[in-house]
């Protein structure tokens, strides 16, 4: 197999997960495609390290999560913060765990459906919230790393943080609720990433 066809494999076996990671900070196709470009053309650079390395996955995702991070930085007008708030820390509220389903009980949409809905709902949020939600939550990050990231008040990050998690909880019981006319809230099951 030659190096061109071996690349090739190689982005193919990564490509959805990079894109996944720039789109969910981004929440632009265009420019998650964009961004995914630039990171296939620096593992171009360094392939013949990449290809046997066990962590390519996770030097391909960090180099997404950053040119994304830059790219927002850089390209978009900066994010406006909410004003700090004295909130409680609800970092051991487990989020994921208790959003709410955002199909009826009796409908078959199997969990890539579920899957989709929920990242389209994520990619509606302002990016204020958005990207410290993504951070958080998908890229695992503490919210001091995010904080130093951003170059924000730790704070800021837990307040955006926060609310983030209320407006994509809104938003998937207002999904909820189309889907089975019922304005009820607090009658919602569990989905899960």
């Amino acid at each position: 197999m030659n190096l061109e066809q071996e690349f090739e494999d190689f982005m193919k076996a990564y490509q959805d997960m990079v894109y996944t990671t720039a789109l969910r900070l981004v929440a632009n196709e265009a420019e998650a495609q964009d961004i995914s470009q630039e990171v296939f053309l620096k593992a171009f650079e360094r392939f013949a390290e990449l290809s046997v390395s066990p962590t390519a996955g996770g030097w391909l995702r960090t180099v997404a999560k950053n040119l994304s991070l830059n790219h927002l930085t850089r390209y978009r007008a900066r994010w406006h913060f909410f004003s700090e708030m004295n909130r409680h820390d609800d970092t051991e509220s487990d989020f994921i765990a208790n959003l709410p389903d955002t199909t009826p009980a009796n409908d078959s949409l199997d969990q890539s459906e579920r899957h989709r809905m929920l990242e389209d709902a994520l990619q509606k949020l302002p990016s204020s919230q958005r990207v410290p939600l993504v951070l958080y939550h998908f890229e695992e990050m503490r919210y001091e790393d995010i904080a130093e990231h951003l170059g924000v008040s730790l704070s800021k990050v837990k307040t955006d943080i926060h609310r983030g998690r209320q407006t994509l909880e809104k938003r998937l019981h207002a999904r909820r609720a189309e889907f089975t006319g019922n304005t009820d809230a607090s009658a919602s099951s569990q989905i899960a990433f």
